[in-house]
């Protein structure tokens, strides 16, 4: 029996599956698409949008799912052939943010120290921690708005300021002002480009790639800068 695309579902309101439709057939098709960011929003619209942006900010599962390059694509989709509206996606999409950071800090907040010493698993891995709480002990609170920047490290801010307990008033000030400043900017830079650039949908795997290649930045600074270091205490 043919599936109904699961994103004509989470487009129009009606419920996100198809009660026909295995639950592992729809996690299939999910990880098919995982990367396939324009397929993916087409598909799963909305509702997947939301739960991946809530995952990668809140759970430690979420390190490997994409962020900025997705909103870039949920924005240039919205620009060019109205599959999402851009404000009512904005919306789902801070709250979604601002939940999973502060979901990540109480994860933290509650396990405390020795979360550090938790064994690797598929979905966990204690460098991508350790490498955070390095960033955290560079920058401080305002970590909470820049991580949301750095692929991988947005993922495990919010659970170092839990463990660092963190005043949640001040947790939650940094988180809003990321949430709100990330989400806009990546989904209104692909909204902008897809009205102002003719077909660019057409190239939206170069530029998918360069905010991939933007995004990662950070992160190689902050290695090089490591080893540097490193070096220097060597000698």
């Amino acid at each position: 029996m043919p599936n109904r695309p699961f994103g004509t579902a989470a487009l129009s309101g009606q419920p996100p599956l198809n009660q026909a439709v295995p639950v592992m057939e729809t996690l299939q098709e999910f990880f098919t698409n995982l990367y396939r960011f324009d397929e993916l929003i087409r598909w799963g619209g909305y509702f997947v949008l939301t739960i991946i942006v809530f995952a990668e900010t809140g759970l430690f599962a979420g390190f490997f799912l994409p962020g900025d390059s997705l909103l870039v694509t949920a924005g240039l989709l919205a620009a060019v052939d109205g599959v999402l509206n851009i404000w009512f996606l904005n919306a789902l999409l801070i709250v979604a943010a601002i939940t999973g950071d502060s979901v990540g800090y109480w994860i933290g907040f509650h396990l405390g120290p020795r979360i550090f010493s938790k064994e690797d698993s598929f979905f966990f891995h204690k460098n991508h921690l350790i490498r955070t709480k390095k960033f955290y002990d560079k920058h401080g609170p305002k970590t909470i708005v820049l991580a949301r920047f750095v692929p991988i490290v947005r993922t495990f801010a919010p659970t170092v300021a839990g463990v660092g307990r963190m005043e949640y008033a001040t947790f939650l000030f940094y988180n809003v002002a990321g949430g709100v400043g990330w989400v806009l900017s990546m989904t209104l830079c692909g909204y902008f480009l897809g009205r102002a650039i003719p077909d660019i949908e057409k190239k939206i795997h170069w530029v998918i790639l360069i905010v991939i290649v933007i995004s990662f930045i950070p992160i190689v600074k902050e290695i090089w800068a490591a080893r540097l270091e490193k070096k220097k205490g060597a000698c």
